[in-house]
């Protein structure tokens, strides 16, 4: 028979084994702030993946005639709960063998309950955001910033002062004219050089009675002076592509397709325009196209000699592809080691984001994932 001392001795163990095993119960599953962090950065990486795979799809859809679909996320909800029990007990004489008389355990559950809402793009607030036209002060503000104004031009422009960009569903000039990528190509060298400059003015107008509103603005090109023969030359080109003064160093932009002496008209293209410019340059399976699933790919002209975003297809695809979907039987993805279409292509989500209207009252589809 165990003795005293033995017994307070086990007695002592089980209550340090309980102690021990609520205190790691409490650090391990404790909702410490860097389950926050966690939480922040997985769901906004995975929201963003799940954008560009909807983007994709809906190129790919474009591309065999399908009409395309937006689900816009407007609510992610995640809610936590713990539950911790500990129990012991023992027993001062034991009735069977000397290991019966200790008892214990404990037990946690931490549940996890994500709620995901989604609204789908239709009607008015589906037409401001791909139908309309991007305005071009909007475009040019982007390049502004930085963003190559040629990937800007291809995506967001279908002509310039008569030069067209490649059109979808056009059985003459699909390809567009050789002068338009020139153009485009020379701007971006201008841009490099920092000799390309865009100019938003905002002027106040008067209004009825003594109030004053802004006008929507004016949009200048400014060529600065170039002391290098090169750069000059190059400059010398745009203006002439684009049927300006040689001398013209501040060009005012306007919206349309022909413009007044002096001026250069940017006839933009909605974001649907923008999602066909890839989907007509799409790679897609031969059988398809001799099928009459989807018509031939519209190849480059000129001094461009890829699409704007290379677009692949085959039956799989490869494990660490930059983002890829399937359609019907055939998988379309975006290698990770084309560095030149995914910087498109992220310019493309970033037009996509700035055309979305202000999200309205309309159908909502909550998922609970469990």
């Amino acid at each position: 028979m165990p003795t005293a001392e033995t017994r307070g001795a086990r007695r002592s163990t089980a209550a340090a084994v309980l102690i021990l095993g609520c205190g790691l119960l409490g650090g391990c599953l404790g909702l410490s702030p860097s389950r926050l962090d966690n939480d922040q950065l997985g769901y906004s990486q995975a929201l963003g993946d799940a954008d560009k795979r909807q983007t994709l799809l809906n190129v790919v859809r474009l591309r065999y005639g399908d009409s395309p679909t937006f689900l816009q996320a407007t609510q992610v909800i995640s809610a936590y709960q713990l539950q911790q029990n500990a129990t012991g007990g023992f027993e001062l004489l034991p009735a069977a063998s000397a290991g019966t008389f200790l008892t214990g355990g404990a037990t946690a559950q931490l549940q996890q309950s994500p709620t995901f809402t989604f609204q789908p793009l239709t009607g008015e607030q589906f037409a401001q955001s791909f139908i309309h036209p991007l305005p071009p002060a909007d475009l040019l503000s982007l390049a502004i910033g930085g963003l190559p104004i040629d990937v800007l031009f291809r995506l967001g422009v279908q002509s310039i002062n008569g030069l067209n960009n490649a059109s979808a569903l056009s059985d003459v000039n699909a390809s567009g004219s050789a002068e338009f990528f020139l153009l485009l190509y020379d701007l971006r060298r201008l841009q490099i050089a920092g000799l390309l400059s865009i100019t938003l003015q905002h002027e106040p107008v008067p209004a009825k009675g003594d109030q004053q509103h802004a006008d929507p603005g004016r949009v200048y090109l400014s060529l600065a002076p170039a002391t290098d023969p090169g750069q000059a030359a190059i400059a010398a080109e745009v203006r002439h592509l684009i049927g300006v003064p040689a001398t013209a160093s501040q060009i005012e932009v306007i919206y349309g397709r022909f413009a007044a002496k002096g001026q250069v008209a940017i006839f933009t293209r909605s974001m649907l325009g923008a999602l066909e410019q890839l989907a007509i340059q799409t790679d897609v399976p031969g059988s398809d196209v001799t099928g009459g699933r989807t018509q031939s790919t519209v190849g480059n002209i000129g001094v461009e000699h890829r699409p704007v975003v290379v677009i692949q297809s085959g039956a799989a695809a490869p494990p660490d592809a930059f983002t890829a979907v399937p359609y019907h039987q055939t998988w379309f993805w975006i290698a990770n080691d084309d560095f030149d279409s995914k910087l498109a292509y992220t310019v493309l989500q970033l037009l996509l984001a700035l055309s979305r209207a202000p999200s309205a009252p309309g159908t909502i589809v909550t998922i609970p994932a469990h």
